[in-house]
């Protein structure tokens, strides 16, 4: 038997407990250890009258099975009082179910004004108030859950309940956003539409048919919602009888009415009704994101196609079943990861990727008193490995899929610098890209590494989700660094290096601790004989093949590699490293010697050139945007706290040269007098701004329309994108934007 659900530590408020569906959540919540605040004015359905006696009975209730209740008789109008109870009697607010409710139902023509305002006042109004009350306390402790109570009249309407079905339909609104802006603080908030019987029912039902809808049939459904293992957030279900459904938007795939330089018409409509109308094929789209990408992509369609007739989402990844919804992931940041580590992590790596005392040229890696002591450019994968296996990647919106399907389907690292010995490095990562390929759903993760301010490497991990694909996303991305196959010749060099029967159980202690490559029983479940190697591991081995054959184990030549994970290797086989040499490109093809098998492919190894330096980002000034950020600095430190009063936000930027952000700054106007950073804001910011550094000077001298920019894909933004029109204020007189 599974685990009972319990409530113990938590406080619930329950308006509208006197009776009914509220009463009945009231005595389940007490009845499995919450602490229950028993709301109720005690009026009639009308919402005329007062009385103790309604809240007074339930909280009797409770008490006489062993639970904690006390009674509070305000309207959900003085919502501040409700939640001041709770705080009172039991020092915390956890969960709120807004449940309390009147009708005046009316023929939309005979609706007064009154009839009108009191339903708002009491279900859309008094849901806000009590939930507003409750919110910042649950804020604090990172730790809510609301229900809103919705009805079948507010999703498909209801003769003689106009008023009831508008407000009834305003509370999903209420939620969702509520969803939205309370996720960071593990706050959840969902809606109910109930059947049951109750004095709201009674008017509008058979009596034989109330008998058998029971308000304990909707309580279950309520406490899982409202309970620490649930996740769910944002969602609206109809409940009765003992079941239950969850609803969504469905959209057609529509199509474009207009064609660019000709006007618009009904007539165009007329001729496209049937395709605006037909669902075969229908999204399901589950955030403003979407819509808002649609119109982006009608937009790009129109400007490009001249007489552009098709369906603009047939282009386009919408939610699944799968819970893949690239629309929603893409461009979202992960946590921020530190990764604090010494020169023992540095030979410990290098260990793990096959280097030997036996090898002199291996010393300068291993001996941290070697005069050339450094560390192996690969190691750069390390500190953002943890951005894929420890930031959170399966609490990205979109992207809710099973981790035991994820594969590393390919890897790209590239160096700015070579990597420190020693220090703390800052990872970001962001989802970059979804792509469908039909048996799966690829995820590209861009994580960028720094030290202090100074970008130091660069990684792109290929993520492959089997058995996740197939719902109609785009196939290839252009933020994708792609493999490229080896020459069609006889390679320029071979080098062999045998991995020994303990070199996975000594790779994993850089950090990848997956049990696949350590216990045979885990091994066993994945279809192996035994452990197998880390694909990272192989990519080490390959990596230091190439900087020793073509560098002479110079790491300040080292500056790319990619590599696409095609088989196992197991430990104790032998690597053997093909390689081709073009220029500065290094092509490589890795193989077990012992079966043939290749285990990377569509490889290759970028050097820097001969001179053996490495490339730099744009120091202070080498940037046209650096200037303009100089006169921003200036400009806050003169208007500071008159912006974060009139401002009060905080903007991140991302300036770009081709496809890598060479800088990002932040721009705090929320605290204090206001600051201007060079770097990414520790937390995140409400709005943030990608465009390269040309487009960037280009909007800033008003060359270039801001709007324009956005909608032909120069710039990008995340967040609040309504929060853009403020920086006119920082920026007036300088740029339009």
């Amino acid at each position: 038997m599974s685990t009972p659900l319990r409530f113990d530590g938590k406080v619930v408020l329950v308006t509208g407990a006197g009776g009914g569906l509220g009463r009945e959540y009231a005595l389940a919540f007490g009845e499995r250890g919450a602490a229950v605040v028993v709301n109720d004015l005690g009026g009639d359905m009308k919402g005329d009258g007062k009385s103790s006696s309604a809240a007074d009975k339930v909280v009797e209730e409770i008490k006489a099975k062993g639970g904690k209740a006390v009674a509070n008789y305000d309207s959900v109008e003085n919502g501040d009082k409700l939640v001041q109870t709770a705080l009172d009697a039991f020092g915390r607010i956890d969960i709120v179910i807004n449940n309390a409710g009147i009708l005046r139902d009316r023929s939309f023509a005979r609706t007064s004004d009154l009839d009108w305002d009191l339903i708002h006042r009491v279900h859309l109004r008094g849901s806000f108030l009590v939930t507003r009350a409750a919110w910042n306390h649950m804020r604090n402790q990172k730790f809510g859950r609301i229900i809103m109570t919705s009805s079948a009249a507010g999703i498909y309407g209801n003769f003689g309940q106009a008023n009831y079905s508008a407000a009834k339909l305003g509370l999903v609104g209420l939620s969702n956003t509520l969803a939205v802006e309370g996720r960071k603080y593990n706050i959840h908030s969902n809606t109910i539409a109930p059947t049951a019987g109750s004095r709201l029912t009674q008017t509008v039902m058979p009596p034989d048919l109330l008998e058998s809808l029971k308000a304990e049939y909707v309580a279950p459904l309520v406490l899982w919602l409202c309970h620490d293992q649930c996740q769910e957030t944002g969602s609206l279900f109809e409940v009765g009888a003992g079941w239950i459904g969850k609803l969504r938007w469905e959209r057609s795939q529509g199509s474009i009415a207009r064609q660019k330089n000709k006007a618009m018409t009904p007539e165009a409509v007329r001729e496209k009704w049937d395709q605006i109308c037909d669902f075969t094929n229908a999204t399901k789209p589950a955030a403003i994101g979407e819509s808002i990408s649609t119109l982006v992509d009608v937009l790009s369609q129109v400007e490009t196609n001249e007489g552009v007739t098709a369906n603009p989402t047939s282009a386009m990844a919408s939610a699944t079943s799968d819970g893949i919804n690239p629309l929603e992931a893409v461009g979202q940041k992960l946590p921020e990861m530190v990764f604090t580590y010494s020169q023992t992590q540095c030979i410990l790596y290098a260990l793990g990727v096959g280097m030997s005392t036996r090898d002199p040229d291996h010393l300068k890696f291993l001996y941290e008193g070697h005069q050339e002591f450094a560390c192996l450019p690969t190691f750069g994968v390390i500190p953002a490995q943890a951005s894929m296996m420890d930031g959170g990647l399966g609490s990205v919106p979109g992207l809710n899929f099973d981790f035991s399907r994820l594969l590393h389907g390919e890897q790209y690292l590239e160096l700015f610098k070579p990597i420190p010995t020693s220090g703390k490095l800052t990872s970001q990562a962001t989802i970059a890209d979804v792509l469908d390929k039909g048996s799966g759903a690829i995820i590209l993760l861009d994580v960028h590494t720094y030290n202090g301010n100074e970008l130091i490497c660069y990684n792109q991990f290929s993520l492959f989700i089997v058995g996740a694909g197939g719902f109609g996303g785009k196939r290839t991305s252009d933020k994708a660094k792609s493999t490229v196959a080896p020459p069609n010749r006889a390679p320029d060099a071979v080098m062999t290096d045998e991995t020994t029967r303990d070199q996975a159980a000594l790779y994993r202690l850089s950090g990848d601790w997956n049990p696949l490559h350590i216990d045979p029983s885990f091994a066993a479940m994945g279809g192996f004989k035994s452990p197998i190697l880390h694909g990272l591991c192989s990519f080490g081995f390959a990596a230091r093949h190439a900087l020793k054959q073509y560098a002479n184990n110079d790491v300040s030549k080292f500056k790319a590699i990619k590599v696409r994970f095609v088989k196992p290797v197991l430990p104790g086989q032998s690597l053997q490293t093909e390689m081709w040499k073009e220029g500065n490109r290094i092509h490589i093809q890795c193989k077990v010697k012992e079966t043939g098998s290749v285990v990377l492919s569509g490889a290759y190894v970028d050097l820097h050139g001969t001179e053996g330096t490495t490339e730099k980002l744009p120091e202070a000034g080498g940037l046209q945007s650096d200037l303009v950020f100089e006169e921003i600095g200036r400009r806050i430190k003169t208007l500071g706290p008159e912006l974060v009063k009139k401002v009060n936000a905080v903007f991140g930027w991302e300036i770009t040269k081709g496809r890598d952000i060479v800088a990002q700054w932040t721009i705090d106007l929320k605290k204090g007098t206001g600051s201007l950073l060079k770097g990414p804001f520790t937390g995140k910011p409400d709005v943030t701004l990608t465009l390269s550094d040309e487009d960037f000077m280009e909007v800033v001298l008003g060359k270039l329309n801001p709007q324009k920019a956005f909608f032909a894909g120069k710039l990008k933004l995340r967040g609040n994108i309504m929060l853009s029109q403020k920086l006119e204020m920082i920026l007036k007189d300088y740029a339009k934007l």
